[in-house]
């Protein structure tokens, strides 16, 4: 497919830097000058309908990730998300965790004075994760789905086996590299909760994102608070403890209706065809690749992987890189490149042609 005319961008540079930020299209554009210019005109009338509004982008994503859109809360990004959920925990928590994982995952859990375990990301690192629970018994496995500088990605069925052999364990992912790329059934999953930003895979801008959990975890969260009495006020009513500790305040009917048409955008496309025609692309990205001896013994080992690949690059290619409008991202000791829907064969040819020229 070509969606050029729908992303501007493309017509400029060649872009393989979703994994630091999405793009917006031009139907996304026109939806977001259409909201403010009815807000323009109706003041506070604008925002009447405002919490129907905001439950049918909780159900939207709900049907995108077959998630209940009763346990669905919508955040301006994963990390307060992230935040409020580690929040509503026990402190006598153990946590077993990745090592050189994002910080947004890593760094709020340490801070918090949690005891913690961590596993190195190597060739065996799901053997080492299963031999990490069963020594340090952690009561909480905290990790991205998608290693946000390998692309090194945490396959769903290995999620299911370790539910399997661990169903007391709470499994909490970081989705902001994943979610938007891939076909994905969330109460299925074996995950107790994934929490995600928008502005990345789900190309729904800044300010935006959602957290998904399941009800064992809905149910452990903030038990001190929920014995105590909920405001009384007409404004509040329907709010629960969880929502009003996700959600506090007003949500943007602007970052949040952002958000919902980027969902009913990716419905159209359907994640299954982004999956299938993403990993073809990458497939045939990473055979050359390896041929070309850039990337990492991790990412060659691994039959399946993200949409995510770092490469071993000479200074003098990243510069030309440059000169030849082609967005990619420094991460770690490599050049990060990100393969989104819109990223074409094409793409991939030119970028070998700067890397082969060198």
């Amino acid at each position: 497919m070509n969606f050029s005319e729908q992303f501007p961008i493309l017509a400029n540079v060649t872009y393989f830097n979703t994994a630091y930020s999405g793009i917006l299209s031009k139907d996304l554009q026109a939806w977001r000058k259409n909201h403010d210019e009815e807000f323009l005109a109706s003041g506070s009338a604008f925002r009447l309908n405002a919490g129907i509004f905001i439950q049918e982008v909780r159900e939207n994503v709900a049907r995108l990730f077959k998630a209940k859109s009763k346990n669905i809360f919508l955040v301006p990004n994963f990390s307060f998300g992230f935040n409020t959920l580690l929040d509503g925990l026990s402190k006598d928590n153990k946590f077993l965790l990745l090592s050189e994982d994002y910080p947004s995952v890593n760094y709020p859990i340490t801070s918090r004075g949690f005891k913690c375990d961590f596993v190195k990301i190597d060739t065996e690192f799901e053997t080492n994760i299963v031999e990490a629970i069963r020594r340090f018994k952690p009561a909480i496995f905290a990790f991205s789905m998608v290693q946000y500088i390998s692309g090194i990605k945490m396959s769903i069925e290995f999620i299911k086996k370790l539910k399997v052999e661990f169903p007391d364990l709470i499994l909490l992912a970081d989705g902001t590299q994943f979610c938007g790329t891939a076909a994905f059934d969330f109460e299925n999953s074996g995950l107790d909760a994934v929490l995600s930003s928008g502005y990345k895979w789900m190309l729904s801008g800044f300010g935006n994102g959602f957290v998904l959990l399941n009800d064992r975890l809905k149910d452990l969260l903030y038990q001190d608070r929920k014995k105590l009495e909920l405001p009384k006020e007409p404004f509040l009513a329907g709010k629960d403890h969880l929502t009003i500790c996700f959600e506090p305040g007003h949500l943007d009917t602007l970052n949040f209706g952002t958000l919902n048409q980027s969902v009913l955008n990716l419905e159209k496309i359907g994640l299954q065809n982004i999956e299938n025609s993403t990993q073809i692309l990458v497939q045939k990205a990473k055979a050359e690749f390896e041929l070309r001896k850039l990337v990492s013994a991790e990412v060659v080992a691994r039959k399946e992987h993200s949409t995510i690949l770092s490469l071993s690059l000479k200074p003098e290619i990243v510069t030309n890189l440059e000169k030849e409008n082609i967005i990619c991202s420094a991460r770690g000791a490599g050049t990060r490149f990100s393969f989104h829907y819109y990223n074409t064969e094409q793409d991939l040819k030119k970028l070998l042609s700067v890397i082969d020229s060198f």
